[in-house]
């Protein structure tokens, strides 16, 4: 029974730090990147245009060099993937997103490393991962091959 309200307490308590994230200045800002990314006409374009060149390349990509659009389609792709890439919208979108994904590796780290420093905790990110041997946890593929 101790055990059981113990879980329910943690779980209350990590519900908590799930709003405290929610209403972060940091959450907010990646969902007004977000909307903003969904909402522009001119970047959803660019975004549509870049799909289906990339439907084409995976079709040219199964014949290689021999296909007969190969360097059309090859040149094209890095124009539209370009276009989206300095795109205003999709470039502060991905800042939100890197900056929201910094926020939760803390996080992550934090809670990890209180529990015990062999706990590995797959942040994706070489700041956080300490030089444990797999670098980031085992299922990240890291340097101990245990992918």
């Amino acid at each position: 029974m101790l055990a059981t309200i113990e879980r329910i307490e943690l779980l209350d308590q990590a519900d908590e730090l799930v709003q405290m994230v929610i209403h972060s200045d940091i959450a907010e800002y990646y969902r007004h990147c977000l909307n903003r990314l969904k909402s522009s006409k001119e970047t959803q374009a660019k975004i549509r245009a870049f799909v289906q060149m990339k439907d084409r390349y995976e079709e040219v990509q199964r014949f290689g060099k021999y296909h007969p659009d190969y360097k059309e389609v090859m040149g094209q792709i890095r124009i539209l993937k370009r276009e989206v890439d300095i795109d205003d919208n999709v470039a502060e979108f991905k800042r939100a997103e890197n900056d929201l994904q910094g926020l939760l590796d803390e996080i992550s780290v934090i809670i990890g490393k209180s529990v015990s420093d062999s706990v590995k905790v797959p942040t994706g990110n070489p700041f956080f991962d300490s030089g444990s041997a797999c670098g980031g946890g085992c299922g990240s593929g890291g340097s101990c091959g245990c992918s």
